[in-house]
């Protein structure tokens, strides 16, 4: 059965119409989810690195805050009991800048000065205890030599800072950082021989620290924290957390297996990621994870942070998209309906029409009127048909401009500007075809630079091209419009001058020419001094051909250099 062409145009139409708004708004819906997912991880990588700085700069605080009591002259005359009238006026003293500190930081829960002889014992010792902070004194006070935290900061030179792993805090007497995980941040103290007579130790409560930190972070994203082998010391669920305590095994890579490679590469790095369960889960996570070395940590080991977000909270904005898209695509195609129902009918009269300008355009280069008012695809057509004739107008214009462009750039010379040795002979020839005809004379100036060589080996070619570019515009300003100055190659310059010249004239315009070459040419905060030497012929009197004439002038020139050129 053969349709007519309106109903199959408007079928068609309609076809299109539904499967352009629908593939348009199924791509637009798949590169709004990933730009989505893609932005949350940038934001959360962004979020964690900031995060992992803080940490960095917590515990550099915590380090200073060590190395500066280890250094406190109180505390050496303390362990060496230097003053025994003086020493609780002294222990007092450095309890009271041990308590400054607890103030200070709420994420230290113990501070300590520990000696190095009686087995490790405590000398001063500040807890923080239910709400308030405690001094630990007398027969309270332990003996923490059996502990490696101890054994191994003793061990350390001077300067050098001890930090433990991180672990659950079981020391008996920690009062609140009993139980809980905790870094232990220590520096040794020396007596001027350099002997180690005592430790400074600081015990970081390790949750309180990141839990500071991470108060200002959505309450949507939650904190994982891992050691250099996986195992996790913060965890949203806390079953996870120091779960090695307890004899269980809790590791990041688990969870997040595309963390293995972070903790193979053994070295700072980081890693976006979106894992943990498939994607089309409710429980699916959109994770960053951020290695970091810890500072002045003898294993080497390393934190590794991460934040995650609900992949279904970064996908809700989604969804409400695809909810508009479907309403867009559901609506544009009962539009294309009706539109199809109308334009099949008034289709085929303005389409005639805009084939018939384009075989006008195609034989003659130019549409004439065109259905460009429409506001249908008919209109959009017109419209983009005549763009094209604009660019393509353009286009030939440009391609002129280039063809111009090419033509100067192969008849003149590039670094002067001047006409180059195939232009001025077509100029030549041209000239003596016309003196010829009309008995007319020409005069040709042959110039060659004198210390040109010099100039370029003294000074570099940046100073001789500076050198041909002012000798070029000051024999451009010598000529009349009717006169041609050109640059044959090297330091060689060619003036055609037309007309009668006599003797008085020639040797008038050889002077200016030689005044014009030995003024002195400023390059940088020097001068250049050049100046040349000119030689010329005439026409009918010295040649009647350019080669000759030339040739002739060449050798004039020659006979016109000083010697010591």
């Amino acid at each position: 059965m053969n349709f007519p062409i309106a109903w199959r145009l408007g079928s068609v139409l309609v076809l299109v119409g539904f499967l352009g708004t629908a593939l348009t708004g199924y791509f637009a819906y798949q590169a709004s989810r990933t730009q989505l997912i893609k932005a949350s991880e940038d934001r959360l990588l962004t979020a964690t690195h900031v995060l992992m700085r803080q940490v960095t700069v917590a515990l550099k605080s915590v380090e200073s805050d060590v190395r500066l009591i280890s250094q406190h002259p109180q505390a050496v005359r303390i362990l060496l009991r230097s003053n025994p009238s003086f020493q609780t006026l002294t222990e007092e003293n450095l309890a009271k800048i041990f308590e400054g500190m607890l103030v200070v930081h709420p994420e230290y829960f113990q501070l300590r000065l520990i000696e190095a002889g009686n087995h490790g014992l405590e000398r001063i010792r500040l807890d923080r205890g239910m709400g308030r902070l405690l001094r630990i004194q007398g027969d309270d006070l332990q003996e923490k030599g059996h502990y490696p935290y101890i054994f191994e900061t003793l061990k350390l030179p001077p300067g050098a800072i001890y930090v433990s792993h991180a672990t659950i805090n079981h020391e008996i007497g920690a009062h609140a950082g009993e139980h809980r995980p905790s870094l232990q941040v220590a520096a040794p103290i020396h007596d001027k021989r350099n002997k180690a007579i005592g430790l400074v130790v600081i015990n970081v409560d390790l949750h309180g620290l990141f839990s500071q930190l991470a108060a200002d972070l959505p309450p949507e994203l939650k904190l994982y924290l891992a050691n250099g082998r996986g195992d996790y010391l913060i965890h949203p669920d806390p079953s996870h957390s120091f779960a090695f305590d307890r004899g269980q095994e809790s590791l990041v890579q688990d969870e997040f297996p595309s963390t293995t490679a972070m903790l193979r590469a053994g070295q700072t790095g980081t890693l976006s990621i979106v894992t943990a369960s498939p994607p089309t889960s409710p429980e699916a996570l959109v994770a960053a994870f951020v290695s970091q070395s810890i500072p002045g940590m003898e294993s080497g080991d390393a934190f590794i942070l991460g934040l995650s977000q609900p992949l279904q909270n970064v996908l809700s904005e989604s969804r409400q998209l695809a909810s508009v898209i479907l309403g867009i695509v559901l609506s544009f195609s009962a539009l294309a309906v009706l539109l199809a129902i109308v334009l099949a009918r008034a289709f085929s009269r303005p389409l005639s029409r805009i084939v018939e300008e384009i075989r006008r355009f195609s034989a003659e280069g130019k549409i004439g009127s065109l259905p460009v008012a429409r506001r249908d695809e008919i209109g959009e057509l017109a419209h983009s048909i005549q763009q094209m004739e604009k660019q393509i107008h353009q286009q030939i214009e440009e391609l002129q401009t280039q063809q111009e462009t090419l033509d100067h750039l192969a008849s003149h010379d590039s670094l002067t500007g001047l006409p180059n040795r195939r232009m001025f002979l077509d100029r030549l020839e041209h000239a003596l075809a016309r003196a010829k005809r009309q008995g007319e004379k020409l005069l040709l100036l042959f110039i060659d630079l004198d210390k040109f060589k010099t100039i370029n080996d003294v000074h570099g070619h940046a100073a001789g091209d500076a050198v041909l570019q002012a000798v070029a515009q000051r024999l451009l300003s010598l000529l009349r419009e009717s006169d041609t100055a050109a640059r044959l190659g090297g330091d060689e310059f060619v003036i055609l001058l037309e007309g009668e010249w006599d003797d008085r004239m020639i040797e008038q315009m050889v002077q200016k020419v030689r005044a014009a070459l030995a003024s002195p040419i400023a390059y940088q905060d020097i001068e250049l001094q050049s100046g040349g030497s000119i030689g010329f012929s005439r026409f009918p009197q010295d040649g009647n051909t350019a080669s000759h004439l030339i040739a002739t002038a060449d050798q004039a020139m020659y006979g016109d250099k000083p010697r010591d050129c």
